[in-house]
């Protein structure tokens, strides 16, 4: 069996991005010993990647008000989302986001000095009646601005990274309580068992499973997997987002923020199609919707280019300084990725997988939750997660452009400030590792070590991903998700047999990619098992034997799906569990049906 070292910490935080980097700034301003472990530099993490800005309601253009940010989100979630977690998050932003500029971030600025704002899809002022101004961002680099930011916070209060670790499983005792991960140095090879009081999970998501993503490649899912594989279920992983313009051919992201400052969606004939399916918000409709109304032009013989296959998004009407200033990272990847520059012509745009709402289920205060003994909110103990790989769940079926940031932000500070809350007042001391928690993970490993005349890690994960793509994307039908699980779990047989050919114990890609592979499989099960499930449509599920109708408004049956699915990797079984309806303050935001 592989050697192991332990080294104690009072905090484990598994992911530098923008959950892991602000709940640390909580823990280690309380004087917490805190380790952070990520697979690149902190500043490398994907958050770095988001463009168009985060949501909060300062109103610093125009009138704005939370409940009606917390309006727009229960209604994006197509009334998925937990009503008291969404409340939180809304009433939480204009706190994170001063709280960020006085860290130091460089917001664009009005005039008058105040942070700028810009419109973004699904964000409308009173209650739906028109667009509002409500993104603050930092030109089109916004998250680069945050992670740099935090990241420098982090330093002044010496947060202990390491960097270029790649965790592999959670340490659990007999008793449920999180005690901590095991984890190996990705360039020698050495596992180490990370000891601590408290665990926070803030590993990002898992777009890698699909085919086409805007997600980078060390998005395997990695807290989702180390998670199903602690007997901890996945929620909502059915609900995927296509994000309406990735690069056609590349799939890198062209923000919300180009529609926010004027773009405008067209089809082969120059027309501006949105005004059908979307005549109030038109472009700045919500995601899952625009996603659908390019893929029915397209679909419909109205797409553009030799093979009809993509749309156009037309910024060229507005003034060059203006897209200068404020979409230049934009302009940059159209001349990169397309070959084009948009003062000059039009982006060829596509739907591309992008984020997942669904996730390891948390409460507002990052605690994990699993039902146990018929209580549906027992907490994991010493376990907490945030961002992207956690379910809240203030996202429901299709989250809004720009509340990603902020679940960044509200959920990685909530999870960090009940963590210290915890530590002070818990056990001094550290307790007993449990010897068959680690050597579940020294097998995983030596598995790949010794394993000979398996399948292939490259080839294994394509088939993965082109499982995915065919039978789990924008549009869902019935005998193709059916078809999907048969060809998923034959997939995962594959990865459970894959085989590394280099089994030296030097920086080696190949084991990395075959540890990710495992992570992938369990949320690539989890989607398709529930997607199949899940027998209407809502949000970003939409299948075709689940229409739009006047008993079923968008295709949602709310007598009998109005509820949250959990996975477990065990007996590969769902179970259900209840949506909060309930806010903490105000009256619960009635269902209706979700037009924009």
């Amino acid at each position: 069996m592989l050697n192991y070292t332990v080294r104690k910490f009072d905090a484990v935080i598994v992911g530098a991005g923008g959950a892991g980097l602000r709940a640390a700034i909580q823990l280690s301003e309380a004087g917490f010993k805190t380790a952070v472990l990520t697979k690149v530099f902190p500043t490398r993490s994907h958050t770095v990647a988001a463009q168009g800005g985060v949501a909060a309601s300062l109103g610093n253009s125009e009138e704005d008000h939370w409940h009606w940010h917390m309006y727009d989100t229960v209604k994006g979630s197509d009334w998925l989302g937990d009503q008291d977690a969404i409340e939180f998050m809304c009433r939480k932003a204009n706190e994170c986001v001063i709280e960020l500029e006085h860290y130091g971030m460089p917001f664009d600025r009005l005039d008058n000095g105040r942070i700028y704002q810009r419109p973004f899809g699904g964000h409308m002022s009173n209650f739906g009646e028109k667009p509002v101004r409500r993104s603050c961002a930092a030109a089109d680099r916004t998250g680069h601005a945050m992670l740099h930011a935090m990241y420098q916070r982090n330093v002044k209060v010496n947060t202990q990274f390491f960097v270029e670790w790649q965790a592999l499983d959670l340490v659990r005792d007999a008793d449920g309580d999180v005690l901590g991960v095991t984890a190996m140095d990705m360039e020698t090879g050495e596992i180490v068992v990370f000891h601590a009081k408290a665990t926070i999970f803030a590993t990002g998501g898992a777009g890698r499973i699909f085919y086409s993503s805007t997600n980078a490649f060390i998005n395997t899912g990695d807290g989702l997997g180390m998670a199903a594989r602690a007997g901890i279920p996945l929620e909502d992983m059915e609900f995927w987002q296509f994000h309406p313009t990735g690069v056609a051919g590349a799939g890198v992201l062209i923000t919300e923020g180009v529609r926010g400052e004027g773009g405008i969606l067209r089809n082969s004939a120059g027309e501006r199609f949105m005004e059908r399916y979307a005549p109030n918000a038109k472009d700045l409709a919500s995601r899952d919707v625009v996603s659908r109304a390019m893929v029915t032009e397209i679909n419909e013989g109205r797409g553009c280019g030799p093979n009809k296959d993509f749309v156009l998004l037309d910024i060229t009407h507005l003034d060059p300084a203006t897209i200068l200033k404020r979409l230049p990272g934009i302009r940059e990847i159209g001349i990169q990725f397309a070959g084009v520059d948009c003062i000059k012509e039009p982006l060829p745009v596509v739907p591309t997988c992008h984020y997942q709402m669904g996730g390891i289920p948390t409460n507002y205060r990052g605690e994990v939750v699993v039902p146990k003994d018929g209580d549906p909110n027992a907490v994991v103990r010493g376990f907490y997660a945030a961002g992207e790989c956690a379910c809240a769940s203030v996202h429901g079926a299709n989250r809004l452009g720009t509340n990603s940031l902020l679940d960044l932000l509200v959920f990685g500070k909530s999870a960090g400030e009940t963590a210290v809350e915890n530590l002070k007042a818990g056990n001094k001391a550290h307790k007993d590792l449990p010897q068959e928690s680690i050597d579940r993970t020294l097998a995983r490993v030596n598995r790949l070590n010794t394993q000979t005349g398996g399948a292939n890690v490259h080839e294994t994960r394509l088939a993965m991903q082109r499982t995915m793509q065919a039978h789990c994307g924008v549009f869902r039908f019935k005998d193709m998700l059916e078809q999907g699980v048969a060809k998923i779990l034959d997939v995962q047989e594959q990865v459970r047999r894959t085989e590394i050919k280099d089994k030296s114990q030097v920086f080696n890609t190949a084991r990395i990619e075959a540890l990710e592979l495992d992570n992938l499989i369990e949320v690539a099960v989890a989607t398709m098992v529930s997607a199949e499930a899940r027998k209407e449509s809502r949000g970003a599920h939409v299948r075709d034997d689940a229409p739009d109708t006047a008993e079923r408004p968008n295709g949602r049956d709310d007598q009998n799906w109005l509820k949250h699915t959990l996975w477990y990797r065990e007996g590969n079984r769902l179970d259900y569990k209840p949506v909060n309806l309930k806010p903490m303050s105000v009256e619960t935001i009635a269902l209706k049906k979700r037009a924009y």
